[in-house]
């Protein structure tokens, strides 16, 4: 049922994580009849019942007034069970559920339901496939694939892997997420259909991500296909649309999306509302470079579909999916062979029995979570871009400004610090305090910290005591104004390396600053810690720093790569994690004195 043969199987009794496993969600229509996709969904399903060696349950009793019939259980094969209902929509709308997620008025729509829950180690799969169709409109098809762990003590697949009644019903269906067919691998993309392509890509009504592969220009194209980008892409049927540019489609591609290229082997993954004129729009869709790809095949695949299976499980159901009741267990019905395990079978529809209305509720308070969560997360995408805007205007601004006042009053702030004279914290502390002042960088660590918020692609993940105890020191003011000139860079670069621009990685974006740009000193950009540092146990525990668990289920890594703050022996560092190509973001885990090595001791 949710079987593939590219996945390792769990086991539970090895050490890992105890988190649910992420369940598999597809959402896609057909021009295919309600009765039409019903008999294919049963056809699939009793295809892999016999792989399983049961027998194919037996047809629906429909009554006159109800073609799907009473809900049954049955049980198949002493193992499997099969849940089976259907009937109309309910009448809506639900209270406080926007953007019509119900229906209004009396239904005017069927579904019908199946799900499948079999046995598997130290849990159970389930299957639940669901056709409901409105009048008037297409036929939707949700396939819901899960892991129920049997206790929380453990291990569990990280995530269900697509089922293989998904890959054989999308070809069927021939399924379509709108007007755009959904289908189990990439598609070519020629010079004649970039236009077609980019109006997909910015279609308000597309629900689906869009992933787009270029292929490297020494390599040929039906080769990079093949060895490359469809295992790349196994984990995504029912998930995403893909596709791949040939050489001819992605030279115009880049031409027309200067703000959301793709080029050079990367693959792109484009959320819905693709902004096609903004800059910052670009940030919102992650680019997955050649050279991450090629290191780690297996790797890259999950990574990329892990924005996809993100948006299915956030994404609002459409309406008559959403209008689609709880399934309310029924008992075994006595047309399945019930020799063995009668008692079973009674005690686990007792354990299921719950109450219709409860679970109802249930249900539409997570819509309304989900309707919440994406009007929230455009609100925030608005504001950040309008925040990026306005701070790309301030530098802007803040730049002639300063080219104005050194032609008004050159070497101005040096008068002034010499002016002032000597004092407890020293001339060297009041000159970077006034340096920072013209230009608005922070004078203390403590402002970084706080304004830390003005980097939309940076997390800090550190302890913030490490970076504020350099404020005691006499040279803080220097040390946090080139920490800011560091930060400052490092978002810049990421912005262009989320969109695949950068152009390499942060050292190499150092040597090589783009006009407009800060310039922050290669020299002070280092790749990673030496060798005695990453086999010594103590030290590299030391840069094994916080990281979400999105990016590393133990909520650590190493952190080698890091900034020179300052010089000599003690001079303060700055480690971070470059996960660009991964969560779109640069994690930083430490701002404080050198950590540990072999000048340190």
């Amino acid at each position: 049922m949710t079987s593939d043969r590219s996945s390792s199987p769990a086991r539970p009794d090895l050490p890992g994580p105890r988190s649910p496993a992420t369940p598999y969600r597809m959402t896609v229509t057909t021009a295919l009849t309600h009765s039409d996709a019903v008999a294919l969904a049963d056809q699939r399903i009793g295809a892999w019942l016999k792989q399983e060696g049961c027998a194919e349950p037996p047809p629906v009793s429909p009554a006159p007034d109800d073609p799907d019939g009473p809900a049954e259980r049955l049980r198949l094969g002493g193992r499997i069970l099969l849940d089976r209902d259907g009937g109309p929509l309910r009448s809506g709308p639900a209270p406080d559920i926007p953007d019509g997620a119900l229906p209004p008025g009396p239904a005017t729509g069927r579904y019908t339901r199946r799900r499948l829950r079999s046995p598997a180690p130290h849990g159970t799969h389930q299957l639940t496939l669901t056709v409901a169709t409105d009048t008037g409109g297409p036929t939707w098809v949700r396939l819901e694939a899960e892991y129920q762990a049997s206790g929380t003590g453990v291990r569990t697949p990280s995530k269900v892997p697509v089922p293989e009644i998904a890959r054989s019903l999308l070809p069927l269906l021939d399924a379509s997420d709108g007007p755009v067919p959904v289908h189990n691998g990439p598609r070519v993309i020629t010079a004649a259909e970039v236009d077609a392509l980019i109006d997909e890509l910015c279609d308000p009504g597309r629900r689906l991500p869009t992933v787009v592969a270029s292929v490297p220009a020494n390599l040929d194209l039906d080769e990079w296909l093949a060895g490359t980008v469809r295992p790349l892409c196994h984990q995504l049927p029912g998930l995403a649309t893909l596709y791949v540019l040939d050489p001819s489609a992605r030279t115009e591609f880049n031409v027309a999306l200067e703000y959301h290229s793709v080029y050079g082997g990367a693959v792109r993954t484009y959320l819905p509302e693709v902004d096609p004129a903004s800059r910052y729009d670009g940030a919102r869709h992650p680019v997955m470079p050649r050279r991450r790809i090629e290191e780690d095949l297996r790797r890259a695949a999950g990574l990329i579909a892990r924005e996809p299976r993100r948006l299915a499980a956030e994404l609002p159901l459409p309406a008559p999916l959403a209008a689609v009741p709880v399934l309310r267990v029924p008992p075994v019905s006595r047309r399945a062979d019930l020799a063995a395990g009668q008692q079973a079978d009674a005690d686990l529809a007792h354990e299921h029995q719950q109450d219709s209305s409860d679970e109802q509720a249930r249900a539409d308070e997570l819509e309304r979570v989900r309707h919440s969560l994406r009007h929230s997360r455009r609100r925030e995408h608005l504001l950040r871009t309008e925040s990026e805007e306005q701070y790309a205007t301030l530098r802007h601004v803040s730049a002639q400004v300063r080219v104005l006042a050194g032609r008004f009053c050159p070497g101005s702030t040096s008068g002034q610090a010499q002016a002032k004279g000597p004092s407890a914290d020293g001339p060297g502390r009041l000159a970077g305090q006034a340096h920072a002042e013209e230009d608005g960088a922070p004078g203390s660590f403590a402002e970084v910290i706080d304004r830390l918020t003005e980097f939309p692609l940076l997390t800090f993940t550190g302890d913030q005591k490490a970076a504020l105890a350099l404020d005691g020191l006499g040279t803080c003011a220097g040390w946090a104004r080139l920490t800011w000139e560091g930060l400052t860079a490092l978002q810049e670069y990421a912005v262009a390396a989320v969109r695949g621009e950068a152009g390499g990685d942060f050292k190499q974006w150092c040597e090589h600053t783009p006009d407009g740009c800060h310039h922050f000193p290669p020299r002070k950009a280092v790749r990673g810690e030496s060798q005695t540092v990453f086999s010594h146990t103590k030290w590299k525990r030391e840069r094994m720093l916080p990281v979400p668990e999105c990016v590393d289920s133990s909520r650590r890594a190493f952190m080698g790569a890091h900034l020179r703050i300052g010089g000599g022996r003690t001079a303060p560092r700055l480690h971070y994690l470059d996960d660009c190509s991964g969560s779109g973001r640069i994690y930083v885990g430490y701002i404080g004195l050198h950590l540990t090595n072999t000048r340190t001791n």
